[in-house]
C-alpha cells in the first residue's frame, strides 16, 4: 500500500512541478549570443490562449525570402499584405485546431506524447491595437538571425496537402518534434534566444511567454 501511495504521489507531482516550472523558469535568462545593437527592425508577437505567432514586416527582403509560399496560396507579394505570420506547432493538433471546438482528445494526446512539427504561414494587412499583440524592436543582427532561424526550420518549401484556416494560409513540414516539454512556446523561446533576443530559459505555456516578455524585455513590449 505504501508503494502505491508513493507512486500516486509521484504521478501527481509531475503536473505540479510542470506548472511551477512554467512560472519560474521564464524568469531565468536563457543562453544566447549577444547580437545587440541600435534598433533597426520591428517584429510582432501575436499571443493566443495557447499559441504565439511571430509577425515579420513584409518588406522586399521578406517577400523574396518567402516567395515560395506564393505557389501554396499565401499571397506574400500582395500589395495589401503588410505582415507575414509565422507559427510552429504539432502537426496533429495545429492542423485541426481551427477553433477550440475542433480540438480532439487524440490530437491532444499525440501532441503531448510526441508529434511531427509543421509551420503555418499567413499574411495580414495593417495591425490594429490589440491587447495580445506585442512589438519588439531588434537590431540588424538580431533580425537577420531570426529570419535565418525561422527559414532553417522548414523541412520543405512544398506545402502540405491540407486545408488551412483562412483563404491565405498554408502549412509546411517543419524540422523538430513537438511534445509536452517542447511546445510551440518552447520553440519560440529557443528561436528568439538563438537570435540573440533575451528570453526565459523554458517557456512551455502562453503565460510563460508573457512572463518572459515582461521580465526580460520590459521596455520593448506592450
Amino acid at each position: 500500500m505504501r508503494k502505491a501511495w508513493h507512486l500516486l504521489a509521484a504521478v501527481l507531482a509531475v503536473p505540479v512541478l510542470y506548472l511551477a516550472a512554467s512560472f519560474a523558469l521564464p524568469l531565468i535568462p536563457g543562453p544566447g549570443p549577444n547580437f545587440s545593437g541600435p534598433p533597426a527592425h520591428t517584429i510582432g508577437l501575436l499571443q493566443g490562449p495557447i499559441h504565439t505567432d511571430i509577425l515579420f514586416p513584409l518588406t522586399a527582403d521578406t517577400r523574396a525570402r518567402f516567395a515560395f509560399a506564393e505557389s501554396a496560396g499565401v499571397p506574400v507579394t500582395h500589395p495589401d499584405a503588410e505582415w507575414l505570420m509565422f507559427g510552429w506547432g504539432s502537426a496533429a493538433f495545429y492542423t485541426t485546431a481551427g477553433t477550440y471546438a475542433d480540438i480532439t482528445a487524440s490530437a491532444v494526446m499525440t501532441a503531448a506524447t510526441g508529434d511531427t512539427a509543421v509551420i503555418r504561414l499567413d499574411v495580414t494587412g495593417p495591425l490594429p491595437p490589440l491587447e495580445n499583440l506585442r512589438f519588439l524592436t531588434l537590431s540588424e543582427a538580431q533580425y537577420q538571425a531570426l529570419l535565418d532561424q525561422v527559414t532553417a526550420t522548414f523541412a520543405s518549401q512544398t506545402a502540405l496537402d491540407h486545408p488551412g484556416f483562412t483563404a491565405s494560409d498554408a502549412f509546411f513540414p517543419a524540422k523538430g518534434r513537438f511534445h509536452a516539454f517542447r511546445t510551440c512556446n518552447v520553440w519560440l523561446g529557443e528561436t528568439l534566444r538563438a537570435s540573440g533576443i533575451p528570453f526565459g530559459l523554458w517557456t512551455p505555456a502562453n503565460w510563460s511567454v508573457t512572463l518572459s516578455l515582461d521580465w526580460h524585455l520590459p521596455g520593448q513590449s506592450g
